[in-house]
């Protein structure tokens, strides 16, 4: 029988921040620092996906200075390495094949990011068959099949149950996926719920932040971030060549316009109730056109005067040092939410079915009433209202962002314990 969701969360919260005594334990060689490979760093057009890797690094850093930790990236280049090098000069990245295999000989245990699922599944697999030595998993989801038969990310497989199962510890970023887990069996000595690395992401880059907002006379706290997305991610859109999913882009097609006018209500609010504005950002690659045909070219005339749209991507240090100057944020994206309440800024959260269980952490964290379910239209008539509320009585938004933030920071502290005591 399933736990009481408080229970669930009291006992999670015990074991993640207790765990060093449950922990099985490994000894670096005399005389030396613990060396952990990180294996992140899932791709550059998403600025979530970028900033699980300076979460997980900022943790590390923070809470285990002792360790020497090398980065073996999955996918980061260009302006996101640059970007990830800036502020983390003295880890060493592993990127070459030779550079892999002397870090499988030097390293005492590889740790796997934060992601949609078990994203780094084969590496795992070669580091446990290579080495033989000890493997964690900090922060991913676990996904169960469409009621509607489609596509969902991060589905386990067998496969996934086992390699799981050999793990040191393995952390889930949401409370459906730690059920899931325990479900299926995985056999690992210790599940518990861990929240999202992304959290803890600090890059800034205030300088193109304040140009930016200058420019289109965005003031400190007089603004609200707002984010729009389809039902499926169109990556078709966004890697030159890939075939479009005409499943996908059907259902995209089909929930369009109803996923997107409680959006549209919520801004029209803001701008004819109150002083402040909006601007309407990406969180991906493919965002920018949309929030221009869904949302601004569909808001009238009076309020489309006080929308700014941004038409150019950015990355995770402009977007995270634009947060934090606005009043909050709201719409169908989950990451950018993650780091501005990893700084107490307020965001709301949209989810539906095919983003993945990723979204309940916002109740697992005790966010429950910025989680707004567009699977369920009834529920979102309170979005409006939710939305408005921020500009009306800040200092409750904030402070109830506050004990988010001061939440998931407790926990992040105890995932770190949990990885200390294998080398104790």
């Amino acid at each position: 029988m399933p736990l009481p969701r408080r229970t669930f969360l009291r006992q999670s919260m015990a074991a993640a921040l207790g765990a060093a005594v449950l922990a099985p334990r490994l000894r670096a060689a005399p005389a030396r620092r613990p060396r952990i490979l990180v294996r992140s760093g899932w791709q550059t057009v998403n600025i979530g996906d970028i900033a699980h890797t300076p979460g997980l690094l900022r943790l590390l850093e923070e809470e285990f200075p002792a360790a020497e930790i090398r980065f073996w990236p999955a996918n980061i280049k260009g302006p996101a390495e640059a970007m990830l090098r800036r502020r983390f000069p003295r880890i060493a990245f592993v990127q070459s094949e030779a550079e892999v295999r002397a870090a499988f000989a030097e390293c005492d245990f590889l740790l796997h990011g934060s992601g949609p699922g078990l994203v780094a599944e084969a590496q795992l697999e070669r580091w446990q068959r290579e080495t033989r030595k000890p493997y964690g998993v900090f922060g991913i989801t676990l996904s169960r099949p469409l009621p509607n038969g489609g596509f969902v990310y991060g589905v386990p497989t067998e496969r996934t149950i086992a390699v799981l199962g050999g793990a040191a510890f393995a952390f889930f970023r949401d409370s459906p996926s730690l059920e899931l887990a325990r479900e299926r069996g995985c056999a690992c000595p210790h599940l518990a719920f861990g929240p999202d690395a992304a959290f803890a992401c600090d890059v800034r880059d205030d300088a193109s932040a304040d140009a930016f907002l200058r420019r289109h006379d965005l003031a400190d706290g007089r603004f609200l971030c707002c984010f729009s997305k389809l039902r499926y991610t169109p990556d078709w859109l966004m890697h030159p060549g890939r075939t479009r999913n005409e499943d996908k882009h059907r259902r995209n097609e089909e929930l369009k316009e109803r996923d997107h006018e409680p959006l549209r209500a919520a801004i029209t609010a803001v701008v004819r109730e109150t002083d402040h504005r909006i601007l309407l950002c990406p969180e991906d690659t493919s965002e920018m056109e949309i929030g221009r045909t869904l949302l601004l070219e569909r808001l009238p005339d009076d309020v489309r005067r006080r929308v700014v749209w941004r038409p150019d991507f950015w990355l995770t240090d402009e977007a995270l040092s634009t947060f934090v100057r606005s009043a909050g944020l709201f719409g169908h994206e989950q990451h950018s939410p993650i780091m501005a309440i990893g700084h107490g800024i307020p965001a709301l959260v949209g989810r539906w079915m095919e983003q993945t269980p990723k979204g309940i952490m916002w109740r697992d964290v005790g966010l429950g009433d910025w989680l707004f379910d567009f699977d369920q239209p009834e529920t979102l008539d309170r979005l409006t209202p939710t939305v408005l509320s921020l500009i009306r009585d800040p200092a409750a938004a904030k402070a109830k962002a506050a004990a988010a933030r001061d939440r998931v920071r407790a926990l992040h502290r105890g995932m770190v314990d949990t990885l200390r005591a294998q080398f104790a």
